[in-house]
């Protein structure tokens, strides 16, 4: 989520720097290992149609390459056997075992993800990344999660935090290149208006790194997707480093957005083949399982669509 986006981390995470880390449905990269619940491909998991509607050229290769910022528990994520899991690793599986092929996720960076796709190191995004208008004019989505942003603070709320109004004149961190420091930018006036100073936003490399400034009291707070944000305060320190600000008035957090997989425009094929698999994966069973497993159910999606950014559910 972000006018690029992304956000959080909990427990142990495991950050690994200049590692092409690479995780597909049947075999790994050297040095790692597949997830003992790890999906083998069959012919009886193909749906026929999404696999017909795949481009010649993937079938070909029978891998399609996923850009993906890990670790952002809980979409993409180590275990504590340093194994890849998560809500967009599962979801890759099932999603190639409609297709046919591979989905592979390959380890990059957040404000690099989409030159990736540009350059044509790989093939799609699936990283929490927010539908948004601006991504619109490069890429395509297919929408799979709906949620909004949430304010993580220290445990115990020191600074008594209960509204994003809380915020200003205090320094609040958010990752890089995210949407959420357009957002609470977008709030300069009215903390004005209440006679304070804008919330001081810093932005960090890595949602590692804003979650070490909010521990350290070097910010108040950190502005993050609602669901990695329950998943960092019921985790992290077994539950005992950090809470979230329950506002009454924006129970699913605020600005709730679409984040989907992101797909080159030009390569249209690709995300109405992906689009089908997903329904597939709907109408089975199989994605309410996934959501489940990581008790994200609050943040499906009715049905599977294309660039919902910016349209009700």
């Amino acid at each position: 989520m972000r006018p690029n986006p992304r956000a959080l981390t909990a427990r142990n995470v495991l950050t690994v720097a200049g590692l092409a880390l690479t995780v597909g449905l049947t075999a790994c990269s050297a040095g790692t290992t597949p997830p003992a619940d790890a999906q083998t491909l069959s012919a009886a998991d193909v749906d026929p149609a999404a696999a017909a509607a795949l481009p010649e050229s993937y079938k070909t290769a029978g891998v399609i390459k996923v850009a993906s910022d890990i670790p952002y528990p809980p979409m993409e994520m180590f275990d504590e056997n340093q194994q890849l899991t998560g809500l967009d690793y599962d979801l890759a599986q099932a999603l190639g075992g409609k297709l046919g092929v591979k989905l592979e996720l390959q380890t990059q960076a957040f404000d690099s993800i989409i030159p990736s796709l540009q350059s044509g190191k790989n093939d799609v995004i699936m990283s929490g990344m927010n539908d948004t208008p601006e991504r619109q004019q490069t890429l395509d989505f297919v929408d799979y999660f709906h949620a909004g942003f949430s304010i993580l603070v220290p445990e115990g709320n020191p600074q008594k935090i209960t509204t994003v109004l809380d915020l200003c004149d205090r320094n609040v961190a958010v990752q890089k290149a995210t949407v959420q420091a357009e957002i609470l930018r977008g709030y300069d006036q009215q903390c004005i208006d209440k006679g304070a100073k804008p919330i001081n936003v810093s932005e960090l490399p890595l949602e590692t790194d804003v979650q070490t400034a909010v521990r350290s009291g070097k910010a108040d707070a950190d502005v993050v997707d609602s669901a990695v944000a329950a998943y960092a305060a019921k985790t992290a320190g077994d539950g005992k480093l950090f809470d979230i600000v329950k506002d009454p008035a924006n129970p699913s957090g605020y600005n709730p957005v679409y984040s989907g997989i992101g797909v080159l425009k030009e390569d249209a094929d690709l995300s109405k083949a992906l689009l089908a698999a997903l329904q597939s994966l709907i109408a089975d069973g199989s994605y309410d399982k996934i959501l489940a497993k990581y008790d994200l159910s609050d943040y499906t999606v009715k049905e599977a669509g294309l660039n919902l950014g910016g349209t009700a559910q």
